[in-house]
């Protein structure tokens, strides 16, 4: 295998290459093990690496032992030699350099794998369906195009981050607040088409997406809504178009590449009320369902509201043995313990009020009415933070832990979490795996699923780790089963879990909102309506786009014909 080639790093923020590389390159418990791509013959590879390299450049075309960043941190299956795993990577620096990357891999047949920024933690990161895929790194494509204040929006290439917007923002002085999830080192592109979600009033990323430039596969270039017409002032003000909506053709897809992605942004407010609100006991999820799902749906609450249970609070504390030094799941009477200690309840829900400051003390007036007559054995508080009439608040002058991710400030706050069943004394590797179902906002169904995840969790001696999110009609319920990486029991637990876990999903109809590379199949096998029509009408336009099928295949679960119909290619998968 050839050595390391030294390449530009992935961050220019010392913090977060530091944390980059330590995340991957000390996750390798086996050594990388070089691969083809699927149905390619070693002459045809090499002959594409070297053509490659003309377009981008020798030093960023990687092999070897240089690809310790592009697998999946976390993956459950290495030690049994099932490591999704590429055979290179690429990573242009332009739409000219990506269009001669497309031609080369149709001519020679090679897939790629295209990510922005390899931080889909817990769903694979940078690590293929297909293995031997070239991964196709976007992150060198890293143009903020524009940032209008006046409107409320920004333009970014792929390779931009939630972190190096909100920087540009306060740079310029521009009095807008970028929406960002709780990890600020990925993509606003890759977060935004694969569905995440933030916390501020445009958190549901995909629903503010306005205008977007697509490669297809044959190197054409595609526009959509306004964006599309020369010169539009429109171009991302508007969703309407005329004709078919095509931009969520583009979303958790393989049917093209964004390169330009237009995302709404929240103008910044004069006032910020950080509210937080609890209660004891794990049967009142219910109430907080009910309470605070019709205040998403009329409007009062304008954003998400972000509930956690007490083991994902003691998992931001320490690790797990220093807390509970036994096997099993921690007992009621220790969790009860941790509740008069820490002065917080066994649920914990975070959220924000926006606006004038006078409007936003008569929306948390009507607030405590609200919950003292629905929910009064819980505790809500409110902090006010308001500019001078006249002016908007600077979300970095809020103290921890008021401001954060609620006002658009990034961080890598929740990665220390992973490392809650790590060996008190030292030793082994932090991992996660999730199991997150859209739920219905019923206090109810809620209830009973956490239950039942609770009962699924304990039976492998895991404690039920979770949090969920409140939209307006649904919850986005985050199963996170954290783990050490080099202990078989443990993965052998995370396993049972996500599968028990799947199986009661399946029973009641709920499908995840993201995906495991590794459970992809498994999740699209779950749109059967009319015998799965919807794959059916998507592999067709897959086939029309994409007649070589290389770019991402089995994204979501979506082959291309070759892949369909070779049984070679099949096993190879």
């Amino acid at each position: 295998m050839p050595p390391p080639i030294n390449h530009t790093p992935a961050y220019t923020n010392p913090e977060y290459q530091t944390t980059h590389l330590t995340l991957f390159k000390q996750s390798i418990t086996t050594p990388l093990k070089s691969v083809l791509p699927p149905g390619v013959t070693r002459y045809a590879f090499e002959a594409a690496i070297l053509q490659y390299m003309v377009v981008v450049g020798h030093e960023q075309v990687l092999q070897g032992d240089a690809l310790a960043e592009y697998i999946d941190p976390y993956e459950l299956r290495e030690a049994e030699g099932k490591r999704k795993m590429p055979s290179a990577a690429v990573r242009p620096k332009s739409v000219e350099e990506l269009r001669e990357i497309l031609r080369i891999s149709n001519e020679f047949d090679v897939p790629v794998w295209t990510f922005s920024r390899g931080k889909n933690l817990g769903y694979g990161g940078p690590a293929p369906r297909a293995n031997g895929s070239v991964a196709l790194d976007l992150h060198r494509m890293n143009k903020i195009i524009e940032v209008s204040a006046d409107y409320a929006y920004a333009v970014v290439e792929p390779g931009v981050t939630f972190t190096e917007l909100y920087e540009y923002c306060t740079e310029h002085k521009l009095t807008v607040w970028p929406s960002v999830p709780s990890l600020g080192w990925g993509s606003v592109v890759g977060n935004t088409v694969d569905r995440g979600t933030g916390f501020t009033p445009t958190a549901t990323h995909h629903q503010h997406i306005c205008g977007v430039e697509v490669m297809l596969a044959d190197g054409d270039l595609v526009r959509t809504g306004q964006f599309a017409v020369s010169g539009s002032p429109s171009s991302h003000l508007s969703k309407f178009t005329f004709g078919p909506s095509i931009e969520g053709l583009f979303l958790q897809s393989n049917l093209g590449i964004v390169t330009k992605l237009g995302i709404w942004l929240t103008p910044a407010p004069q006032a910020f009320m950080s509210c937080s609100f609890d209660m004891p006991d794990l049967e009142d999820v219910e109430t907080i369902v009910d309470v605070f799902g019709p205040l998403r749906r009329d409007g009062l609450l304008p954003n998400t509201v972000y509930v956690s249970n007490l083991v994902e609070w003691l998992g931001m504390m320490g690790k797990r043995e220093d807390l509970w030094p036994h096997d099993g799941p921690i007992p009621e009477s220790r969790l009860r313990e941790f509740q008069k200690e820490l002065d917080i309840g066994y649920w914990n829900a975070k959220f924000g009020l926006y606006g004038a400051r006078d409007v936003v003390q008569a929306h948390f007036d009507e607030l405590k009415k609200i919950v003292g007559l629905k929910a009064p054995k819980g505790r809500l508080t409110g902090n006010m933070f308001a500019a001078e009439d006249g002016h908007t608040l600077d979300p970095a002058s809020l103290p921890e832990p008021h401001g954060g991710f609620f006002v658009g400030v990034p961080s890598l706050w929740s990665l220390p979490m992973v490392k809650f069943r790590l060996p008190k004394d030292g030793g082994g590797i932090g991992a996660h795996y999730d199991y997150s179902p859209i739920v219905p906002s019923s206090g109810k169904t809620v209830l009973e699923w956490v239950k039942t995840a609770k009962k699924i969790c304990e039976a492998e001696s895991f404690d039920l780790f979770c949090d969920f999110f409140m939209h307006e009609r649904h919850v986005i319920f985050v199963n996170m089963m954290t783990f050490d990486k080099t202990n078989p029991s443990h993965i052998r637990a995370v396993e049972t879990i996500f599968q028990n876990l799947f199986a009661e999903g399946k029973k009641r109809g709920f499908s995840k909102y993201r995906s495991h590379v590794n459970a992809m199949d498994q999740v699209a096998s779950l749109y059967d309506f009319n015998d799965h029509a919807y794959r059916r009408f998507v592999e067709r336009i897959k086939d029309a786009l994409d007649p070589k099928g290389i770019l991402s295949p089995g994204k979501q679960g979506i082959w291309p014909r070759r892949f369909r119909e070779n049984e070679a290619l099949k096993a190879h998968l």
